[in-house]
């Protein structure tokens, strides 16, 4: 990884929400809800990065508080040796045509007064308003072409159109300003098997074509690790092991992983009778309350009393490194 340049440096990132306590007191002070508590990754030119974990992870609020949608806490989002959360609103904006986002629900994301050709061509109005109306057309239907929608559907509205092709439409709207990389929020979790394929074969393509860098968030480990360069692993708003898509899959080292991977299904009847899956005792912890020392210790299954007492960080290298007292990369 070091001959790569890196684009995308998070630094010790933090997003705490303040919740107002349920007190008949006034006084009484609001609990801090701990989204992403401490995250560090790198993004290189080119590459993709996976983030993966259960619901209520933090994935999505990480991938926002990249973008700006939610604002950072605590630590740094350096973008090509800028930092985005020291940017005022109007050096922020500047950014904003290089870095875009593919939401997870195709069809809440888009406008539904608004035609096919004028969401996808709304960015270039934003970013280019010298274009002629001609232009602007072209170009739209060019990414409509690109992205397998008929360009005959430019007046047609979101509803009208399935969740692929739905899904596809955002992805001529995030494609349309030729960014520099693009943040995929589960774009392929409310999508048929099917489709799911297409869409993540045509991001894999079109980022071969225009090199594009991509944090790609998703449940599936399989599309996961179809996708993915390197992958991050989180547990309520941290980090727990990174590393790339071979090694992690290969050899997982931190617990939680682990049991994640045991429990993606293999296309084997017999195999898959046979496998033992590492089942997590417990619930997952409130963010409110996280425990003490080593977030997933109320669950490990090799913790110990140290675990209460000391915060792991995580250690190793880009290709692969683990937050765990216990094991090491």
């Amino acid at each position: 990884m070091s001959d790569q340049k890196v684009i995308l440096d998070i630094k010790d990132l933090k997003v705490h929400f303040s919740i107002a306590a349920k007190s008949a007191w006034p006084w009484s002070k609001p609990s801090q809800l701990k989204a992403v508590d401490g995250v560090n990754a790198r993004l290189y030119e080119g590459e993709t990065l996976g983030v993966v974990g259960e619901s209520g992870c933090g994935k999505s609020t990480f991938a926002r508080a990249i973008i700006g949608l939610v604002e950072a806490t605590e630590g740094e989002v350096v973008w090509l040796g800028q930092d985005l959360t020291r940017m005022k609103d109007a050096q922020r904006r500047n950014t904003r045509k290089d870095i875009q986002m593919i939401f997870q629900d195709p069809l809440a994301s888009l406008n539904p007064r608004m035609t096919v050709g004028d969401i996808i061509a709304e960015p270039l109005k934003t970013f280019y308003p010298e274009l002629s109306k001609e232009e602007v057309k072209q170009r739209v239907k060019q990414m409509m072409d690109r992205v397998g929608l008929l360009p005959n559907v430019i007046n047609r509205y979101p509803h009208e159109f399935s969740g692929g092709q739905c899904q596809r439409i955002g992805i001529a709207r995030a494609l349309i300003l030729r960014p520099k990389m693009i943040i995929c929020d589960e774009p392929v979790s409310a999508l048929d098997v099917s489709i799911q394929a297409q869409v993540v074969n045509l991001l894999k393509e079109i980022q071969k074509e225009l090199g594009l860098s991509l944090v790609f968030i998703a449940h599936d480990l399989s599309v996961v690790k179809h996708i993915s360069d390197r992958v991050m692993v989180m547990y309520l708003g941290h980090a727990v092991e990174l590393g790339t898509s071979e090694k992690l899959f290969s050899n997982p080292l931190h617990p939680y992983t682990k049991a994640l991977m045991s429990a993606v299904p293999i296309p084997d009847p017999e195999l898959e009778r046979a496998k033992k899956i590492d089942m997590l005792e417990g619930d997952l912890p409130s963010p409110i309350n996280p425990p003490s020392g080593c977030v997933f210790r109320t669950r490990c299954p090799i913790a110990t009393a140290e675990c209460a007492q000391t915060k792991p960080t995580i250690k190793g290298s880009d290709t692969h490194s683990v937050s765990c007292l216990h094991v090491e990369a």
